[in-house]
């Protein structure tokens, strides 16, 4: 997500002033638990319907996406990415003298571009008219805040609450010698051998851009390939290509074991120990295996709220717990953990609640890239669920490489995909690894929600050259799935 400041997707006016009525046993009509980027959207938008608003945040504004998350993630990528470019650039005729990374500069440059977004962020919320206090707050009861940084405590007509998610991390010995996605942005110096556990989609990120940089990454998963839950052409993809880039991935094993070990030589070290018997060694251990809901004290029982066997708070369609007056927006419900979702969600809370507006949000079809080198972008079902789903599934399928490529000698292959309702000709979802996923995938995504065929994107002209052409260039499906006749064998034909 590349984010440059807090900005409105629905019209507000703060001229609703005489929407929420005032009720003198409460401080505020609305206190919101978390300064991330669903909370601070809640608060500006409800204070701009009228509301007087107080939000508690006990680190920093803008919560994970801002400063330890998506951002600092892709700045940090954008400066991976260089790598390549530089020995590209040579194929194309430039000379250049030969680069040298410093990551301290990186470092610096990324603490204060989220410094500046942090102040917008702050900017933002004293604008709207809504009160920020930096303190830690817990319930006491369902109307009742207690600010713990000064003691006071804060009666609201309703609260929010979105704490986001933190971290989760496994039982095993040394586990103390890792770090996570929160420390590895403000490392003192660049780890050479970087070991991470855990193969999602943060882990892949973080892998391909430490890479890049020029780290010796190792991958260690459990599963027997990397980013479950995406389509498996795309699984297969990035670790053919993460494997041809030079980062090694363990499959099908998991670290149990770190120790830290000093070297008189050399600066300590961290022995890796996985369950098959692998070890390694490494100057830093990221541990990735996954996000939990950051509910833990926040006197959710003292409340009342209820929450799942994970600790997500449940809530309605419209972002409401069982407690009638509170509700829960962002990763802390563990529905769709992106920061669109969030914001989206805080959104539609302040306009239902605050704004005599109410809506809400379409789960359905959101699109997600994966910044890994090439980039990933996807929306809707994979191929796997759509088979599972629809008696006739086409799919479409093409690898090729890029044009840069005939130049440069990159053997690197993109892919595309669309997964097609083989009876209405509806797209069911398109899977991208390709330069720019992340992009291309945010236009097809208003494609998918409104219902396109794959004849309206066979009918729309190309252009060329671009990897997009290879998307409306698609005529004849690679494979057709049909169960409707059991003893209809599968429909193959050749890739485009």
């Amino acid at each position: 997500m590349n984010l440059v400041q807090p900005t409105s997707t629905h019209s507000t006016t703060a001229a609703k002033a005489s929407v929420v009525p005032r009720e003198p046993e409460f401080d505020v009509d609305l206190f919101v638990i978390g300064g991330g980027s669903g909370g601070v959207r809640a608060a500006r938008v409800a204070s701009k319907h009228g509301a007087k608003v107080m939000l508690a945040e006990e680190h920093r504004l803008g919560g994970t996406c801002v400063i330890r998350g998506c951002v600092p993630k892709k700045l940090f990528v954008y400066a991976g990415r260089f790598s390549d470019k530089f020995e590209d650039a040579a194929a194309f005729g430039w000379r250049l003298s030969v680069p040298r990374f410093d990551w301290p500069s990186l470092v610096a440059a990324k603490d204060r571009e989220i410094a500046r977004l942090e102040e917008l962020y702050s900017t933002g919320q004293e604008t709207a008219g809504v009160e920020v206090v930096r303190s830690r707050a817990i319930l006491e009861d369902a109307h009742t805040v207690h600010l713990l940084g000064d003691g006071r405590r804060v009666r609201a007509r309703t609260i929010l609450i979105a704490t986001g998610a933190r971290p989760e991390l496994p039982a095993f010995e040394g586990i103390e010698h890792g770090i996570t996605s929160n420390e590895i942005f403000d490392l003192k110096t660049f780890p050479r051998k970087l070991v991470i556990g855990g193969a999602g989609y943060i882990a892949m990120e973080f892998a391909g851009l430490f890479a890049a940089l020029g780290s010796d990454v190792t991958v260690v998963c459990r599963g027997s390939n990397v980013l479950r839950g995406f389509d498996e052409d795309v699984r297969q993809a990035v670790a053919a290509s993460y494997t041809n880039r030079g980062i090694k991935l363990m499959l099908s094993d998991s670290i149990v074991r770190l120790e830290r070990k000093a070297d008189s030589d050399k600066a300590a070290r961290i022995d890796v120990t996985t369950e098959q018997g692998g070890r390694l060694e490494a100057d830093q251990v990221l541990l990735a295996f996954g996000r939990a809901p950051n509910t833990t004290a926040l006197g959710l029982e003292c409340a009342g709220v209820k929450t799942g066997r994970d600790g997500a708070i449940t809530v309605d369609a419209n972002s409401r717990t069982n407690i009638p007056n509170i509700y829960a927006v962002g990763d802390v419900t563990n529905q769709f953990n992106l920061t669109p979702v969030a914001i989206r969600e805080g959104h539609a809370f302040a306009d239902s609640v605050f704004g005599n507006n109410a809506w809400q949000v379409d789960y359905s079809n959101i699109p997600t890239a994966v910044f890994s080198s090439p980039e990933i972008g996807t929306v809707g079902l994979t191929e796997l669920e759509a088979r599972a789903q629809y008696p006739v599934v086409d799919v479409y399928k093409v690898r090729f490489r890029p044009l840069m490529a005939a130049v440069t000698g990159d053997c690197e292959a993109s892919m595309l995909k669309i997964v097609v309702d083989g009876e209405s000709d509806k797209i069911l979802g398109i899977h991208i690894f390709a330069e720019e996923a992340s992009e291309m995938i945010q236009v097809l995504a208003i494609a998918v929600g409104s219902g396109a065929t794959m004849r309206d994107f066979t009918s729309a002209m190309a252009v060329h050259p671009t990897i997009g052409e290879e998307i409306v260039g698609m005529l004849t499906p690679t494979v057709r799935y049909d169960r409707r006749e059991a003893s209809m064998p599968l429909v193959t034909s050749a890739a485009h």
